[in-house]
Formats: C-alpha cells, sequence, structure tokens
C-alpha cells in the first residue's frame, strides 16, 4: 500500500488491509470481502482497499462488477500503484495482454522497485513474446537486488531468464556472456549431482554452437563430458559437433559408442555413414556396415529393416525374405506396419507380395528359427488350428491387399476369416476385418465388427476407443459415449463427456463434431468444434506457468523447445481440421438461415422429400428434441449436487450445451473469422484453408482477399478442381456487380487476376474447354458441372446426368462416388435422378452403405 492510502487509514483500518491481502493469498475469499467492507464502512473511498476489493470479486467469478470498482478506486486513487497493479491483473484475468501491459507499466511507473509488479510485466512480455522489453525487465530484476541477499535458486533462476530472453531476441553472445557471468559470481561450486548447474551448462553449449562457433562449443562440451548429467545429450552433441569439423574419424568412433547404448536409433546409423563417408549409392557398404550391427545385436530390429530401404532386386529379396520370415515366425503383429513404407516402390512390393503368398502355399524355402515355432504368444500351438507362422502370414495378408497401394478387398477378406477361424478371440484379427469394411464403405459392419473386437478384451483402452471412433463414423454418437464411458471418471462433472472434455481429448471432439455435421445437427458440431478451438486457447495460456517453473526447475532446453513449439501450435492438423469444418458450417448457415432456425434433430434432406414425408420428419424431430429437453433437465437436476470438481474448484454451468446460441449467429461469417484468422496465419500452405478463406471473404465482398486466397490456392495446387471452380466464380462475381468497386481495389484485381482470367474472358467456353481436358476425372468433371450449373441454370437436367455419368469413369472412387450424391442432394436433384445414381453406385460398390436403399 502506497504511503498515500496509508495515511488514510487508521491502524485498525490498516491491520484490517494487511488481514485482506493475507486472506486473498490464502483463497479465503468471504473473510476478504467482509474485512474490505469493514474498511470501506469507515473510508468509502480508500483507493487500495477498493482494488483488493475488486481482485476478491474477480477470483469468486464477477469480473464485469470487479471491472467497475477497480475503476472507481482509479478515481479515488489515480496515483496508486496497487490500483494499477489490481487493473493490470484483472485484464490479464480476461486475456487482454496488452492492456494489461499498458498497466503494469503504469504501476512500475509509480513503484519502480516492486518486485511482484516487475515479475508480472516480465511474464506478460515473454508470453506477448516482447523480447526487448523481457530483456529490460529481467535486467531490471537482476539489478534490483544485491546477490548477497538473493539464494541459490532465486539468483541462478535471475540471471537463466536474462539469458533466455536475450538468446530468443537473437542476441547470442549476450547470452553466453550473461551465463558466464552468472558462473563466475556463483560463491561455490555446486555439486556434480546439481541437475540445474547441469542443464545451465548445456545450454550454454547449444547458444554456443548456435551462434556458429562449432569448435569453441565442442571445447566446451569437452570440459563438461565427464561431470555432466545427461550423458545421452552429451555424446549426441560431441558426436554432431565432430561430423560438423569434417572430424570424421572421431565422429566414427562417437557415434559407435552412441550404437552401443541404443542400437535402435536410426538417426545415430545415418550419422555414422556420414562419418564413414558412405554415400546413399554405396549399396555394398552399407549393407556391410547394417550386416555388422545386425550380428552384433540378435534381437535388434533396425539393422534388419533399414536396408530394406536401399536395396533392390535380388538383394532386397534375400533381405526381405529373411526379415519378413524371421518376424512371422515370432508373430510379430506390427510387421506389415514396419515395411508398408516399402510399397511406393511398385518393384518392392511386387517382391513382398510373392513372397507372402509363397509363405502362404508352402513354396518358399524356410529358415530356421528355435523353437518360435511351438508358441502362439505365450500359448502351445496345439490350442490353435494353424502353426503360428500360417496364421502370421494370412494376417499379413490380409493387411497387404487391404493397403491402398495393393488393394483387393476380396481377397483381403479371405485372408483374414481364415486367420480368425483359427484365433477366433485375436482382436487384432478383429480390428483388421473392421477396416477392410471400412474400406469397402460398410460403416455399419465396419462398426459392428469393431464392437466385436472391444469386447473380446474389454480392459483395453486402445481398442475401446477404436470402437468409439468406429461407432461415431457410423453416426452412433450414443453408443460412442457410453464405450467411451467405461474409462472415464464415474464422479466427473458433465458425465463422461465432460470428463473427456475436461482431458482434452480432441481426436473424440472432432470425430463427434463430424458426425453431427453428418447429421444435419448443426450446434452441437459447432460446439464441438468451438471446444477444440477452447483447448488450443488453454495450451497458449498454459504455458504462461511454465515461464518461471522452467526457469525454476532448471529445465532450460526443454522450455526453449516449448516455447518454439507454442509459437506454432495451431499449425496442428487437429486444429485446422475443426477449423475448416466449423467454418464450411457457418458459410452453410450464412446461405442458408433456415438450418439455423431448426432443431439439432433436424436433418439436411427435408427438402429432398416430399411434403408428407416432411411433415412426419419434423414431427419426429419435434418429439426427440423435448424428449432431450427433459432426459437434458433430468440430468441437469440429478448432476447438481456434483458441480464442484475434484479439484475443489467450482465447475461453471454450460449455458449452451446444445450450441444453439453458437448455431443462431446473426452474422454466421464473422462468427467463421474466428476460426479462419487463425487457420490462414499458421496453415497457409494447407489449400482447404485457402478454399474456405475464398469462400468467406467472396460471400463478405471482400474481393482482394478473396483474390489472395485464390492465388494462394494455385500456388499450392494449379490443377486442383477447385481452384479453377473459384477463379470462374470471383471473374463471374467481378463481371456481374451491381455496383462498381473503388478504382484502386479495381486496379489492384486487375493487375493479379487477369494473368489468370482475362477480363472479358468467354466463361463458358473456359469451362468447357476445362472439362474436355480433365474428363477423366470425376473431381474436375463435378467441378465443371458446379461452374455450368452457375453459369446456366437451365443446363440442370444435362448436368445431373453428366454427374451420373461420372460413375463409369475407370478412376472414379468411392470418395468420388459419395461426393457425387452430396452434389445431387445439393443441387436439389429430382428423386429419379437420386434413384439412378444410387443405383449405378450400388452396383459398383454393393457394399457401401452410402448406396443402400433403406426401407422406409
Amino acid at each position: 500500500m502506497s504511503q498515500e492510502q496509508q495515511a488514510l487509514l487508521g491502524s485498525k483500518e490498516r491491520s484490517l488491509f494487511s488481514q485482506v491481502v493475507k486472506h486473498y493469498e490464502l483463497k479465503q475469499y468471504k473473510k476478504g470481502l467482509k474485512s474490505a467492507d469493514q474498511i470501506l464502512r469507515k473510508c468509502p473511498k480508500h483507493g487500495d482497499t477498493q482494488a483488493m476489493k475488486a481482485l476478491i470479486i474477480n477470483a469468486l467469478g464477477n469480473t464485469d462488477e470487479a471491472f467497475l470498482i477497480c475503476k472507481e478506486a482509479l478515481k479515488n486513487a489515480m496515483k496508486s500503484h496497487v490500483c494499477w497493479h489490481v487493473y493490470g491483473l484483472l485484464w490479464r484475468c480476461i486475456k487482454n495482454n496488452e492492456e494489461a501491459i499498458k498497466a503494469y507499466k503504469f504501476a512500475l511507473k509509480l513503484e519502480p522497485d516492486s518486485q511482484q509488479i516487475l515479475r508480472d510485466l516480465a511474464l506478460l512480455q515473454i508470453q506477448m513474446r516482447d523480447y526487448q522489453g523481457y530483456i529490460q525487465s529481467r535486467r531490471t530484476i537482476l539489478q534490483s537486488k544485491s546477490p548477497s541477499r538473493q539464494n541459490n535458486s532465486s539468483f541462478r533462476l535471475n540471471w537463466t531468464a536474462l539469458a533466455v530472453a536475450q538468446h530468443l531476441a537473437g542476441d547470442l553472445y549476450d547470452a553466453e556472456r550473461t551465463l558466464t557471468t552468472c558462473e563466475e559470481t556463483l560463491r561455490s561450486m555446486p555439486p556434480r549431482t546439481d541437475n540445474e548447474h547441469s542443464e545451465a551448462l548445456l545450454y550454454k553449449n547449444t547458444i554456443i554452437a548456435e551462434a556458429g562457433e562449432t569448435e569453441r562449443a565442442l571445447e566446451h562440451l569437452e570440459a563438461i563430458f565427464k561431470t555432466n548429467l545427461d550423458r545421452t545429450a552429451v555424446m549426441e552433441m560431441r558426436a554432431h559437433y565432430l561430423l560438423r569439423l569434417d572430424r570424421k574419424q572421431e565422429a566414427e568412433k562417437a557415434y559407435r559408442a552412441l550404437l552401443d547404448r541404443n542400437s535402435e536409433y536410426r538417426a545415430y546409423y545415418d550419422g555414422l555413414c556420414q562419418a564413414r563417408c558412405i554415400a546413399d549409392s554405396d549399396i555394398e557398404s552399407l549393407k556391410t556396415l547394417y550386416d555388422e550391427y545386425a550380428r552384433k545385436n540378435p534381437r535388434g530390429d533396425t539393422a534388419r529393416r533399414v536396408p530394406l530401404d536401399f536395396l533392390h532386386g535380388d538383394d532386397f529379396r534375400t533381405a526381405a525374405d529373411h526379415y519378413l520370415q524371421r518376424m512371422l515366425h515370432k508373430g510379430v503383429p506390427s510387421t506389415f506396419a514396419n515395411i508398408k513404407s516399402l510399397y511406393s516402390d511398385p518393384a518392392k512390393r511386387e517382391i513382398v507380395q510373392t513372397l507372402a503368398e509363397s509363405y502362404l502355399d508352402g513354396t518358399h524355402t524356410p529358415l530356421a528359427n528355435g523353437s518360435a515355432e511351438k508358441q502362439v504368444n505365450g500359448r502351445e500351438s496345439s490350442e490353435v488350428k494353424r502353426p503360428l507362422f500360417d496364421i502370421s502370414v494370412l494376417y499379413f495378408l490380409a493387411q497387404h491387399y487391404n493397403y491402398h497401394l495393393s488393394r483387393d478387398l476380396t481377397r483381403s477378406m479371405e485372408m483374414i476369416d481364415k486367420a480368425i477361424e483359427a484365433q477366433p478371440k485375436e482382436v487384432n484379427f478383429q480390428m483388421t476385418k473392421a477396416r477392410i469394411w471400412k474400406h469397402h464403405g460398410n460403416l455399419q459392419k465396419a462398426s459392428e465388427v469393431m464392437e466385436k473386437a472391444r469386447s473380446l478384451d474389454e480392459r483395453d483402452r486402445y481398442i475401446n476407443s477404436k470402437a468409439a471412433k468406429y461407432q461415431l463414423r457410423n453416426n452412433e454418437n450414443e453408443a460412442a459415449i457410453t464405450n467411451m464411458g467405461k474409462f472415464t471418471r464415474k464422479e466427473a462433472v458433465g458425465g463422461p463427456l465432460g470428463d473427456l472434455m475436461d482431458m482434452q481429448c480432441m481426436w473424440y471432439a472432432t470425430e463427434d463434431g463430424e458426425a453431427y455435421v453428418r447429421q444435419g445437427k448443426f450446434g452441437l458440431a459447432l460446439k464441438r468444434f468451438t471446444t477444440i478451438y477452447d483447448i488450443f486457447e488453454t495450451w497458449q495460456e498454459d504455458q504462461f506457468d511454465f515461464h518461471t517453473f522452467s526457469l525454476r526447475k532448471g529445465q532450460v532446453r526443454a522450455y526453449i523447445d516449448m516455447l518454439k513449439w507454442e509459437d506454432h501450435l495451431r499449425e496442428h492438423p487437429f486444429f485446422s481440421r475443426a477449423a475448416i469444418s466449423a467454418i464450411k458450417i457457418y458459410i452453410m448457415l450464412h446461405d442458408d438461415p433456415k438450418l439455423a432456425r431448426s432443431s439439432n434433430d433436424m436433418n439436411g434432406d427435408l427438402k429432398n422429400m416430399d411434403s408428407n414425408e416432411r411433415k412426419k420428419a419434423q414431427k419426429r424431430a419435434r418429439k426427440a428434441q423435448e424428449k432431450q429437453e427433459q432426459a437434458e433437465a433430468e440430468k441437469k437436476d440429478a448432476s447438481k449436487p456434483a458441480s464442484v470438481g475434484t479439484d475443489g474448484e467450482v465447475k461453471k454451468e454450460d449455458p449452451d450445451p446444445q450450441g444453439i446460441r453458437l448455431m443462431q449467429t446473426t452474422e454466421p461469417l464473422v462468427a467463421a473469422m474466428k476460426f479462419l484468422t487463425p487457420l490462414l496465419e499458421y496453415s497457409p500452405k494447407t489449400i482447404e484453408a485457402q478454399q474456405v478463406g475464398f469462400e468467406v471473404f467472396v460471400r463478405r465482398k471482400k474481393y482482394l482477399l478473396a483474390l489472395r486466397c485464390l492465388l494462394a490456392a494455385q500456388s499450392i495446387d494449379s490443377s486442383h478442381p477447385l481452384t479453377f471452380e473459384q477463379s470462374i466464380r470471383l471473374r463471374h462475381s467481378l463481371q456481374t456487380l451491381p455496383e462498381s468497386l473503388p478504382p484502386k481495389t479495381t486496379e489492384t484485381l486487375e493487375s493479379e487476376f487477369s494473368a489468370m482470367i482475362p477480363t472479358n474472358a468467354d466463361l463458358r467456353q473456359m469451362n468447357s474447354d476445362f472439362l474436355a481436358k480433365n474428363s477423366e476425372s470425376a473431381a474436375h468433371v463435378r467441378a465443371s458441372l458446379r461452374v455450368r450449373q452457375m453459369l446456366d441454370p437451365k443446363t440442370s437436367d444435362e448436368n445431373q446426368k453428366d454427374v451420373i455419368r461420372t460413375l463409369a469413369l475407370p478412376s472414379v472412387s468411392l470418395a468420388d462416388a459419395v461426393q457425387g450424391l452430396e452434389l445431387l442432394k445439393s443441387w436439389g436433384a429430382q428423386s429419379r435422378y437420386q434413384e439412378d445414381y444410387i443405383a449405378a453406385a450400388h452396383e459398383r460398390w454393393p457394399e457401401a452403405t452410402a448406396f443402400m436403399r433403406t426401407e422406409r
């Protein structure tokens, strides 16, 4: 409390103020609020007390009220650093870090020596990646305390923090000098078991190497080699430095020492090959090297597997034969997963298939394998009808023929059925059969078989999750959450789903959301995708706690890696997948606002039904919604006592569990920007991100931004069918504008876009040429038909017929066929065309559930 504020209080009130601070620190908020009110009854305009009251009220969850009280405190005590500090803490609470930094800086002007404000400011600066400001704050903290008054832990933390700030800002020599100064000022040499000191030395070494001084980095590493606790890291860094310095003989010894410690790490083999100057084309030398380590490590895998990558012809056949027989005799389930990367080479794929088929028919030359033949996963072979080797071959071939580069689903099903006949209770076999049904397109059977696999081992979390995933793919959301509930906490608030969201189970949220999209339940889908968005926000915020924790624990290298990872956090496929799906929903809500007014239980196919069917469907949906709301109300009442989590914190009730508010936004394109902005920033090389960006901007009439997305998509894949379609749509939009654009906008558009499509181009002719050029590709044909439908709606019947004709293309896939059906539905195609399409598709993919007729 400032001196001016102290003067306003009597001795009793000053004592009460100390209690307010103590109660807040101990999280005794009610007691703190009571003491603050006692002070304010006597001194109603005491700013510091008002500020502390605001802090307590904010901790109780009333942030808006806390801001009002804090602003009142600032009016009463504008020159109080406490008030400004609290004001910054409130901004920090709502994640407005820019305003929080401004408030902290103003508080520091009033109280320059406040360590707490300095620390809070420094943490926000590193969170915002304001490296120069962070350097200044860390230097001030370091200089504000005499080293003699610091304990060793705080002393090292402050020096290391300054070095980290300089390192991140690119001042490598300053960072090294800071760490050296820290070492020189230590009052006593740390013991050899001091992990923090060991990490600090390795961190200093990485800085020296990063500065390009490899020779000096090696000298420093040699000096700490014997005393450093992270022996593996030191050995790896030493081998790497020797290789960079072209000291090949020493590098070879270093990599051999690493291989003696771990002969299964491929990077060590790569380093050894470089140290011995073995080129990738020197097959004989490479083979000799790996054979040497295969003999040294009889039970090892890497030295036997890696040669399969560079061997060819008869050498490959011999090595693959030895490798496969060895693995199959042992019954290793991951054998196919280990070698499927070889299938990109057609010759190797053919050899592997020939070998495996020879094992099946018994025409191969058997290799001695000890007693491996006598056991089947720990059981005597007498318990099964076939020897282990034969069963392993069947399983391998089932996976081989199920793989997309060697697919023959009929043969694959034949192999897995024989394997299951031999071992009906083997989980892996049932899982593979489920995958085969999935590739057939029969999601119902795939889900049933995967559920059967789960029932064979109910204690295995992996197979349980796999069964839930397949159920979600089959739109069985309730069955999936029931399965997931077998491994969630029973006391969790919100039941199994609440626990999964608390545990940030993103794969489930993603699959659940996509299942709801397929069912037309856009509110629930948006709820799941928003949850994923929030998870990434939480990860972004979670690093705040590590800015102090990692330095205090001395894990500096891991901390630097974490910061670099956080800088690219939203490049993760989970984020882009959820963001793209959410944006597509918002685009649909913009194009058809009626969807936002429909129930979550109304599917997107009502417009394809006749009036009687539509009425029945709507009636069923209303009843289902009423039933769901009643169940939710009962569940809500039953779960009220469990509103406190296991950590003791009160769990806020979700005001919109069905996502209705998200779906009923009045500005869906504005809502889409929440997902689109980080998506374009962090995943600019993802073509689908640029494509959905185009869709949003062209609807918002932001034509320059739409063009930027279109050009980016073209630079990624100029032959993509949607790139052509969107370019035609943009040119058509510009040609049919009701009002002309500003001159500068028009000039910029034409200068960039005219090279792609001239201003007065004949769009219909361009589309005809595109169709003729790409007539064998179903995706390109669909893009051309969409363009033709846009340019001339009178061609609707012909377009629908042409969509049906795409099923006759040799290259058409099951995914192409499903997208074709979706296109017909989006056009509101006549029922006869849809029925003809389904009949033709069913004839080609008889097992695909998408084309199975259901009895109404």
